[in-house]
């Protein structure tokens, strides 16, 4: 045990300082050496992502973890456990604090919805969704020991959803969805993967902040890539995301706007949204 808390508290050190975030978050760094990664990873040997297929560990010997590597937990459906270093970045950038109400959705076996349920405390609340079975079931039984969760085995881009500060969606949507941005307090913060027509759900991480119930700060954070979100893909939407991102300006996206005309600062529009590149003041 002694062992693997040490694997743990490296790792930790190591994908903070990656993501430059350990001086200004060490909250988020003592959850990622908190959380133990194999109790929601299935057991081992695991399969280990890589951008030319997988490879298995050489044995069930949960240090392998304790690497930025991405770990299978339903091959035959494409999910996996997330990149560290990705989820870290995006983590801090939503900043979930004690005493927040937090949504995860598409949690899949809640390794990352234990970590912000670290980060929101005992004083806060999470909501896990997750649409497959059998993953929520996992879910369910891994965060069992965490007294502020709810795992929910229901779509999370379909209402009702509770109000709340904060959302994290690990899954690929084309929009940020009306239901998504409707259960945000004010100033509460969305982030998505905003995925493209790509056939490997490229886009980015769209970080937004309310700042009235129809205009938002946005920033994207990086480039990322994830499965489809169910209910939350449109094919034409699809389409005109895969042109913007093909431009490769996304980072001069500002603010979003609903139920309104998109005017010259758009930089792509969908069904009743638009994004700008134009600041809200």
């Amino acid at each position: 045990m002694e062992r693997l808390q040490a694997h743990r508290k490296f790792f930790a050190e190591l994908i903070t300082a990656s993501a430059r975030i350990s001086q200004t978050n060490p909250r988020l760094e003592l959850a990622f050496a908190t959380v133990p990664r194999e109790n929601f990873v299935g057991p081992g040997p695991w399969k280990i992502f890589t951008g030319s297929g997988s490879i298995e560990t050489p044995s069930d010997d949960p240090a392998f973890l304790y690497q930025d590597v991405v770990v299978s937990i339903a091959p035959d459906r494409g999910i996996n456990n997330g990149q560290p270093l990705l989820h870290a970045i995006s983590i801090a950038a939503l900043n979930p604090v004690e005493g927040e109400t937090v949504l995860h959705i598409g949690a899949g076996t809640g390794y990352y919805t234990a970590i912000l349920a670290e980060l929101v405390g005992t004083t806060g609340s999470l909501v896990a969704y997750e649409i497959e079975p059998d993953l929520a079931a996992r879910a369910e039984h891994n965060l069992s020991s965490w007294s502020n969760v709810t795992v929910e085995h229901r779509s999370g881009a379909k209402g009702p959803l509770p109000d709340c500060d904060a959302i994290y969606v690990s899954a690929g949507a084309t929009a940020p969805l009306g239901v998504w941005l409707d259960a945000l307090h004010p100033n509460g913060r969305l982030l998505f993967p905003l995925t493209s027509a790509d056939t490997h759900g490229a886009g980015a991480m769209l970080l937004l902040t309310r700042v009235s119930p129809d205009d938002f700060r946005a920033r994207f954070l990086s480039p990322a890539m994830f499965i489809p979100c169910v209910a939350a893909r449109d094919e034409n939407a699809a389409a005109r995301l895969s042109a913007a991102f093909k431009r490769g300006d996304y980072h001069k996206v500002r603010s979003l706007h609903r139920n309104s005309p998109p005017d010259e600062t758009s930089w792509c529009a969908g069904n009743g949204w638009w994004l700008s590149t134009s600041q809200i003041s």
